[in-house]
């Protein structure tokens, strides 16, 4: 039985290809949610004005990987301590958020960040926020697969790709057979 989890943290390109590559996940979708804006555009969405964040949906399996085993890893791929930000992507749309799908969702996000903040993982506080997902928009199509598509694009080569060969090597042990 799959269900589905929800994850913005900057750039959805670079989140998709790292849950992609996850043990008992089935499918992401990149998209956008969190916002006020019905059926946004990637134009629209860039403006900052949507109050949607670039997202990713993933299907999962969760006696494969635990929904809290999910919000860790993406709590550690992204830094879940700048407001509205990740690296050169600034502006709401590149906020960190969980959209919980319910409440025990929303639980469990809220205990795996205190729980990281606990451990002190990150030498700030993490500001990710945690809501409930009201809709879920997905991106147009050309962005879907789009570092999987577009593997020597000046982006992909300089930011995704780092990220994703850094994800792969710190979790070698969660990844699906090559």
């Amino acid at each position: 039985m799959s269900t589905t989890a929800t994850f913005g943290g900057g750039c959805f390109w670079c989140l998709e290809p790292i849950f992609r590559d996850l043990k008992g996940v089935s499918d992401v979708v990149c998209g956008y949610a969190g916002g006020h804006v019905p059926n946004p555009t990637y134009e629209q969405v860039c403006s900052g004005t949507t109050g949607h964040a670039e997202v990713v949906r993933v299907t999962f399996d969760p006696e494969t990987i635990p929904y809290a085993d999910l919000c860790a890893i993406f709590l550690v791929v992204h830094d879940p301590t700048t407001k509205d930000r990740q690296g050169a992507d600034v502006g709401p749309q590149y906020r960190s958020i969980i959209l919980a799908e319910d409440g025990e969702q929303e639980r469990t996000a809220r205990a795996v960040i205190a729980e990281l903040e606990a451990r002190r993982v990150w030498p700030a506080p993490i500001v990710t926020e945690v809501a409930r997902l009201e809709r879920f928009w997905p991106a147009e199509p050309y962005h879907q697969r789009y570092f999987e598509r577009n593997p020597f694009a000046g982006y992909c080569r300089a930011v995704i790709a780092p990220k994703v060969a850094k994800f792969r090597q710190a979790f070698a042990e969660r990844l699906k057979a090559a």
